[in-house]
């Protein structure tokens, strides 16, 4: 990563002064007495009493949300925090989770629980805000909206192995080679017993030869049917057959992918790439497969393997066909459990290849959905659902995240995005920076997303103005170097941590004049006195204490006025 410090936008240094003269202007934070001019009268003459007013400061502990900017920051005055700051940017009384009794025995027979299909009959069933609550309702893990496409007319054809030859045949495709398996087994590398780890190697490719290798598995399977049909065997047909699977294609460019990214805008607001009240859209940047589309192509077998979306964010994925496929899902209230397993198998929940054992979800009394996408099938995946998907024919699919602006997708975005924290591990979406943009630009009218939001951007200043105090009262100067357009979020060089509006950046090489940011941890365990650290501030806390203040949430009759009289 390249900063300029004391210019204007990240890149290569350029300039004869060295790094830390540029950098040696402090904008501290300013500081004013409230003086009381009292009138008074002496030997006939008027004059002035001068008395310094003393504010009454409220605790910072007592601070909550219903508290100004200026108490919240007078609050913060004097407060000395050893080592990191470490307040969770949730409160547990405003999570908004359903209560589900996961220590309850559920029946066997009840452990398969049916899947929520959504048979729309019209376009207009589409665009109902039905729809809406329905796939965003937090007790539903998934839904399925059964022939979506054709209710559209959607032209999936745009995204056939055909259409996409013709359009880029040169274009990258990231290839897994997996072992092919029953949809509800996976075996060990003997083949003696059931296991969690499932193991893949990647390698790369074109689009134009994995459509050879998809059309030739079809013409040998074809083969092989034809000859069993004839000339019937009593041997059992081989297990462990080595196929291909490619995932990953990119297909953000708007000027390759124009007609296919087109054909999507015919789909529901909530279910688009890009849309005002989806979270990803107020990222400021692009985030590969999450706020762009992202294209399969697969064979019978291939395995996108158990996980979460990145931050717990909701998908959309469409089978393009002609085969189908076969998922697998479980509510976010048993991930720990999952974890836990995957913990005992030795295998990373998060960063690692894993697919479930039933039985060992059933044994510890977690529902599974299981049901079959067929081509023109929309999956819903709602926010913090675990789900694992297996290719039951040859077939395409394209998918991508979205982040409905409620407080259920809210509060699980910003949960995970502190247990990777905890684990160390990069959280994709830079949710304090997308939490302040949608402050600054969107209307809140649910109250529970309201505190939730309000809640993070005052942990936020908290967090800010402690840490910006310390710093000053160091004798460490701090520079002003605002942002600018489409500058993307910060993240520590070091441990993957977000780094929100105080970067602390060192020099990379002394020949290069290239530099790196950190977070402060990190900073100090280079230099324990930051001495060869530059502070950078791309906010001034006046410009946070006004988004703070400003916002607030909005009525939904003062919300329909406003639109209404934009039309007036």
């Amino acid at each position: 990563m390249f900063f300029c410090p004391g210019g204007s936008a990240p890149g290569k240094f350029k300039g004869s002064r060295s790094f830390q003269v540029l950098c040696s202007l402090s904008l501290g934070m300013s500081k004013e007495v409230k003086i009381l001019l009292v009138r008074v009268k002496s030997d006939g003459r008027q004059t002035y009493n001068i008395s310094e007013v003393e504010e009454q400061r409220i605790p910072l502990s007592t601070i909550s949300i219903r508290n100004t900017a200026s108490e919240l920051i007078k609050a913060c005055k004097g407060v000395w925090v050893k080592g990191k700051f470490k307040e969770s940017y949730l409160l547990p009384a405003f999570s908004v989770k359903p209560n589900i009794e996961v220590h309850i025995p559920i029946p066997r027979d009840k452990l398969n629980p049916p899947t929520p299909s959504i048979y729309l009959e019209s376009k207009r069933d589409a665009f109902s805000p039905v729809l809406l609550q329905f796939c965003t309702d937090p007790k539903n893990a998934v839904t399925v909206i059964r022939g979506l496409a054709g209710s559209l007319r959607l032209n999936l054809g745009l995204f056939s192995t055909k259409s996409l030859v013709e359009a880029n045949s040169d274009h990258a495709v990231e290839v897994r080679t997996q072992v092919q398996q029953p949809a509800d087994e996976n075996w060990d590398l003997k083949g003696s017993s059931q296991t969690w780890p499932c193991e893949s190697s990647r390698s790369h490719t074109t689009i134009a030869k994995y459509a050879q290798y998809q059309a030739s598995s079809f013409q040998e399977s074809l083969e092989v049917c034809i000859s069993c049909f004839f000339f019937p065997s009593s041997e059992q047909k081989p297990v462990g057959k080595v196929i291909k699977f490619g995932t990953n294609i990119d297909l953000s460019d708007p000027k390759r992918w124009k007609p296919q990214l087109q054909e999507l805008l015919k789909l529901p607001a909530f279910m688009r790439v890009e849309s005002s009240n989806n979270m990803l859209s107020h990222v400021g940047h692009t985030i590969l497969g999450m706020n762009t589309v992202q294209l399969y192509m697969k064979v019978p077998g291939s395995r996108t393997p158990g996980h979460q979306e990145n931050n717990n964010f909701c998908s959309v994925n469409i089978n393009i066909g002609p085969g189908d496929c076969e998922w697998f899902a479980v509510h976010e209230n048993y991930w720990e459990a999952i974890n836990r397993f995957c913990e005992k198998h030795g295998v990373d929940y998060l960063t690692g290849s894993w697919w479930p054992v039933l039985e060992d979800l059933y044994s510890s009394n977690i529902p599974v959905y299981r049901f079959i996408q067929r081509p023109g099938d929309l999956v819903w995946i709602n926010a913090g659902t675990v789900h694992w998907v297996q290719a039951v024919g040859w077939c395409n699919n394209i998918a991508w995240n979205v982040g409905p602006l409620n407080s259920y997708q809210y509060q699980l975005a910003l949960e995970r995005f502190e247990w990777n924290e905890v684990k160390k591990v990069k959280s994709i979406v830079p949710m304090i920076h997308v939490s302040w943009n949608v402050a600054r630009t969107i209307k809140i009218t649910d109250p529970d997303t309201y505190k939730l939001i309000k809640h993070c951007l005052m942990q936020s200043i908290k967090h800010i103005q402690i840490l910006r105090d310390q710093l000053v009262a160091s004798g460490k100067k701090i520079s002003y170097q605002s942002r600018v357009k489409d500058e993307p979020a910060y993240y520590c060089n070091e441990c993957d941590l977000e780094v929100f509006n105080l970067l602390f950046v060192t020099s990379e090489s002394s020949s290069k004049k290239s530099y790196v940011v950190h977070c402060e941890d990190c900073a100090r365990r280079k230099s324990p006195a930051l001495t060869a650290v530059v502070v950078l501030e791309q906010y001034r806390i006046e410009e946070l204490m006004r988004t703070y203040d400003n916002f607030t949430l909005v009525s939904v009759m003062l919300q329909m006025f406003t639109k209404a009289s934009r039309f007036l």
